[in-house]
């Protein structure tokens, strides 16, 4: 009675009616909110399927263009392996000891283009050549010796008649001891690799949020939570490395020049964060705890391929 002598209940119905007006303001941005985020989500995804059938393409594309230069002459490689450790170190030294006349010996390190001077050692059997690319070619003039290494660390382009094969074994491991650093979204490695074996240094694991299923609102601040965790963990693994090489650093009897190099590794989204540190990045597909995945991923990258020409 007092409310409608004040005139209070009128205002006190118009007072909830605005409530529930604002309620309904709020469900409508809500879900106009998910509607945009799944929206957002359905591009992305469309995205990526294009991506994907155009790397496609074009895997198909360069497929073709090789087989078309190989005017459909039917040859194959005589062997390959895959060279590591002492393994690798022998085939390098049986190469490096061939000697010959003046001329007798080329060596081609062959990107995009197969070099004329590869093509008339090789003649047909240069097909190979454009199939086993990007590699290092030692071929002699009298066909005792045709093969083709795939170097971790190649040199650029060229092709070079001698007397021996020119070889640097930088090329296919470390000339010094070299830092290595393996990073994933929710994991980091830091060693020291002397081209024999891993020192692990440093290592760095954080919980980073999975995968998400749901969609919708609560997808996007799910995946905004997940993208500041991978990007503390990696400013983290940045500072690791700054910090330690900035650091005189010893382990044992391995000691490391003050420009010793530093090769990074890991998943191909997070590299890009690295690049300017690094004097080389690459992917590579290592998993497990920090010490075996940086052993898995030194052990992949630093793998010759030997392919018998």
């Amino acid at each position: 009675m007092l409310d409608e002598l004040l005139g209070r209940a009128e205002l006190k119905a118009r007072i909830e009616e605005l409530e529930e007006e604002k309620r309904h303001l709020e469900r409508r941005a809500e879900a106009e909110e998910e509607r945009r985020s799944e929206a957002a989500r359905k591009r992305q995804e469309a995205e990526a399927e294009v991506n994907r059938l155009e790397d496609r393409i074009e895997g198909l594309e360069e497929r073709v263009e090789r087989l078309s230069g190989d005017e459909t002459v039917d040859v194959d490689f005589r062997g390959s392996e895959a060279l590591r450790g002492e393994r690798r170190d022998e085939i390098l030294s049986r190469l490096a000891s061939f000697e010959t006349a003046p001329e007798g010996a080329l060596t081609a390190m062959v990107d995009e283009e197969v070099p004329e001077a590869v093509s008339d050692a090789l003649g047909e059997r240069a097909a190979l050549v454009r199939r086993a690319a990007p590699c290092l070619v030692c071929v002699d003039d009298a066909g005792l010796v045709a093969a083709a290494l795939e170097p971790p660390t190649p040199p650029a382009p060229f092709a070079a008649w001698d007397s021996e094969f020119r070889l640097d074994r930088s090329w296919f491991a470390p000339a010094a001891p070299t830092w290595v650093a393996l990073v994933r979204s929710d994991l980091f490695a830091l060693g020291i690799y002397d081209g024999d074996a891993v020192t692990l240094v440093d290592d760095i694991e954080s919980d980073v949020m999975g995968s998400h299923s749901k969609g919708g609102f609560s997808q996007a601040r799910f995946e905004r939570r997940r993208d500041q965790q991978v990007d503390d963990h990696l400013d983290r693994a940045r500072e690791a490395i700054e910090t330690h090489l900035d650091s005189d650093v010893r382990d044992g009897s391995i000691e490391l020049p003050d420009d010793a190099d530093l090769v990074v590794l890991g998943e191909q989204t997070v590299l890009g964060q690295f690049t300017d540190l690094a004097d080389r990045t690459a992917a590579v597909d290592a998993s497990g705890a920090p010490g075996e995945a940086l052993q898995r991923a030194v052990r992949e990258f630093w793998t010759v391929r030997l392919s018998l020409l």
